[in-house]
């Protein structure tokens, strides 16, 4: 049974849930969802694991206030009073940079990476796109100047449930439902304007010295599989795998192959 949990953390309050016992195995939502992503992966490897989610500051049921905090130093804390010591990450998108730049800052605490369409900080962003995913940032750029939430929202689905050169709605019914309800607690959000950002990550790559999987999608943006192929070919012995016909939200699309590769790289 998943069990809720709250942890104050300077004058935020984070919300997580947890199940099962064994080696802790924390879950890094991406920056369009929260802990919520990840209740299938809970569910399934609490028979072997202490499986962890939580929420981020700006993010699903964590409350905080506008100060001064690093997402790094929020993670180390979770740890601390969780009481583990060492830990393995399953991080997606923002929750994959946040495993990388952690790992980065305390290698000793970190025993596995599995990093699903993982965002890295410094990586290089493309100045330009195809014709037709430039039309639809440029049409989620008018609804962020409009601040018309419900059109970003169903804009970022597109992008990023979907694919951003798949047909709006290609991911249909009740997975749908919960990106939109997520993504719409962060767009919704305060603005946190006093993040301490970590040191860039990208040109430190190889100095990561541990188990590392990377999972990325074939219809996600060109530029996240590049850069997953990047992390392959420069963390020593990373391993890769591209799933066939999904984006950038794989555990969502694909809950039963991602909880196998979960238990193949992590058993």
């Amino acid at each position: 049974m998943i069990e809720t949990f709250k942890l104050k953390i300077g004058n935020a309050q984070l919300a997580g849930e947890h199940s099962g016992e064994g080696r802790p195995l924390i879950f890094l939502h991406a920056g369009v969802a929260d802990k919520r992503m990840w209740r299938h992966q809970i569910a399934e490897l609490s028979d072997s694991y202490q499986a962890i989610a939580y929420d981020r500051r700006g993010f699903g049921e964590t409350i905080t206030s506008d100060e001064a905090f690093s997402h790094v130093e929020d993670l180390r804390a979770v740890l601390d009073q969780l009481g583990i010591s060492t830990v393995s990450f399953v991080g997606c998108s923002q929750g994959g940079r946040l495993a990388i730049d952690f790992t980065l800052a305390y290698p000793q605490q970190v025993s596995a990476l599995v990093l699903i369409a993982p965002a890295v900080s410094g990586a290089p962003v493309p100045e330009t796109f195809t014709p037709d995913i430039q039309a639809r940032i440029a049409a989620l750029d008018d609804a962020e100047e409009a601040n018309n939430l419900e059109r970003v929202n169903m804009i970022e689905a597109n992008l990023w449930l979907d694919g951003p050169s798949s047909p709006a709605g290609r991911v249909s019914g009740a997975l749908r439902d919960l990106l939109l309800d997520m993504n719409e607690i962060a767009l919704r959000m305060p603005i946190l304007t006093q993040e301490i950002e970590p040191a860039l990550a990208y040109k430190r790559l190889a100095d990561l010295s541990l188990p590392v999987l990377v999972i990325w999608g074939e219809l996600d943006f060109s530029h996240v599989q590049e850069c997953c192929r990047y992390l392959v070919d420069t963390i020593p012995g990373a391993r890769g795998k591209e799933i066939p016909g999904t984006a950038h939200l794989l555990n969502l699309e694909q809950p039963a192959m991602i909880n196998k590769l979960l238990r193949d790289f992590l058993g």
